[in-house]
This record gives structure tokens, sequence and C-alpha cells, in this order.
């Protein structure tokens, strides 16, 4: 049975484009250039970040966290707060940069970016969480470590390597994030035990006739247990996110070069006219120009932003 979340994560292509191991001396403050999703794992000491509109979040030894984006993150010691200028940080061999005064460290931690190659990646991104957090994931910070030092050797078939760990940490940190309690959305659906199997069937089989009846039976609930528990758990109703799941898997098949027929009937429509006019309202472009040209820019609030699908 297909696994949405491993979907999810292919769908949009990872790749690790920096990565970096950093120690400190308190107290320290650093700026994270903006260059798209953020992680670190912190191996020794303390630390807080700072994001605009949210309280300062602390993390300490073997914790982990991800951002979508850096823009307005500061990164600064936990235990001694820097005060003034953000420090730059200071390369003392290859990969591996020092913050604060030079002297005894007391804080090291590994952070990285990555990428997705995925032309609807913003699209794609809004089905996950906006922040991650794993409090003592030791199984998170051996796989940064291990992406980490993948990154500094020069091996055959480096890239492919990079790629597959990438894909396992974001599943990884996903999935803890899921297991302790994420926002509406499609990681809280999947750890619900009866809403996950309905999940699982939309993304498994998206050319089927679903029915809300259909998709109740599924989960073994009633109709209106199943959609008050979905809209709690998900964040929209099960028909709108099956909607905007095909929409998905529509512009994938339509960048793959796949006709606008075949694209109808590998996601459920039997006819290309009422594909054509869902595919539209949805994405903004008919389902043509859309693969000819180049792909609308999915911005929160517009028709092709899946925030309201999940979460």
């Amino acid at each position: 049975m297909i696994d949405p979340l491993t979907q999810v994560i292919a769908l949009l292509q990872p790749s690790a484009s920096f990565s970096k191991l950093v120690t400190a001396t308190s107290p320290f403050s650093v700026r994270p250039p903006k260059r798209g999703p953020f992680y670190a794992a912190v191996l020794e000491g303390d630390l807080e970040l700072r994001l605009s509109g949210r309280l300062p979040l602390h993390l300490g030894k073997g914790d982990f966290v991800l951002l979508p984006a850096t823009d307005d993150l500061e990164v600064r010691s936990g235990t001694h707060p820097a005060v003034g200028m953000p420090d730059e940080p200071v390369e003392i061999r290859p990969g591996v940069f020092h913050l604060g005064a030079a002297g005894a460290e007391d804080t090291r931690m590994m952070i990285g970016y990555c990428a997705f190659r995925s032309d609807d990646a913003l699209l794609l991104v809004s089905l996950l969480p906006e922040l991650v957090v794993v409090r003592g994931g030791r199984r998170l910070t051996t796989l940064v470590e291990l992406l980490n030092e993948e990154a500094r050797a020069e091996r055959p078939g480096r890239d492919a390597v990079l790629a597959r760990l990438l894909e396992v940490l974001l599943i990884e940190a996903f999935r803890s994030a899921g297991e302790l309690g994420a926002a509406p959305g499609l990681l809280r659906g999947l750890s619900d035990e009866r809403l996950a199997v309905a999940l699982r069937r939309m993304h498994g089989e998206p050319t089927r006739a679903w029915t809300l009846t259909a998709l109740a039976r599924e989960a073994a609930l009633s109709r209106t247990v199943f959609c008050d528990r979905f809209r709690q758990e998900v964040g929209v109703a099960p028909m709108t996110y099956l909607l905007r799941w095909r929409m998905v898997l529509a512009m994938d098949f339509l960048r793959r070069g796949l006709s606008v027929g075949e694209v109808a009937a590998r996601i459920g429509y039997s006819a290309q006219s009422t594909f054509s006019t869902a595919f539209a309202r949805q994405v903004g472009l008919s389902p043509t120009a859309y693969a000819r040209g180049p792909k609308p820019v999915l911005s929160n609030g517009g028709t092709t932003d899946l925030q309201a699908a999940a979460p």
C-alpha cells in the first residue's frame, strides 16, 4: 500500500545543497543565509532559535529542528545570549566553522540546507509542518552526521547516496513530528489509525471513484464521524483533500510529458474536459498551458496553494 509521506517526499525530489559542522563559544549570535529548507542537530550545548512571529525556541543536546525557510532566523547561544551585531562564522578547516570568540568551545551542531527540485515544491511543502522539532532524536542526529560525512567525501555514487540519505532524514523528521503531535495536516492524519487507512487509499488509488461513504467505510467510521474527524485532524474536508492531491499528481504527470487525456485517466477523470476545468480552477492555468509554459508562482492564499488542504 502507498505510504503518503514517502510519496510526498519523493515528489519533492530533495537534494543536499550545503552541510557543515559548526563549533561555537558562548556568547554568540548568527543569522543563517536565506537558502531554503534549513536543518540543525545539536551535538553539544544549548541553542536559542528566534523566528519572526514565534516565541524563542530552546534546543539542547540531541535535539533536531527543520525549517522550510530561514527568513528572519537568528541562532543564539542558549546559556549566555549574545548582544550586538551577529557573529560572522570563521572557517577553521574545510567544512568546519566557528562562532564567537576563540577559546574553549561549548557548542557543537551539524547544520545544512536542502533544496527541492520539484517545480511545485511550495505546493507540496504546504502538506507538511512549518516547523519540526524533535527532542533527543538519536536517529536523526546519526543521519545528519552521515549526510555531512558523505557531503565531504568524493566517493563514487556520492550524489545518489546524498539524495537517499536526505530522503530518509526528511521522512524520519516528519514521522517523528507526527508521533509527537503536529499541527492539523497530513502528518496528524497519518497518526490517526482510522484516518491513516483512508489517506493511504486516496494516495494509492487516485483513479477510484471515491465517495465520502466509501472513504468512511475504509476508516470504519460513520460518515459524520469520519468527516468531522478528518476536518479536525487534517484541516479540510476529505473530498477537498482528495481533489487537491489529484491535482498534485496531475502537475507531476504533465511535467513528465503525459498528454492531458492520459493525465485525466490516471487521476480518476473519465472526461478530459471535466479534468481540465477542475485543474484550471485549482492551479490557475489550463493543463495545456501548464505543461507548455513557466509554472505559476505558488503563494499563500492563491488558487494553487494547498495550505488549506493539509496543514
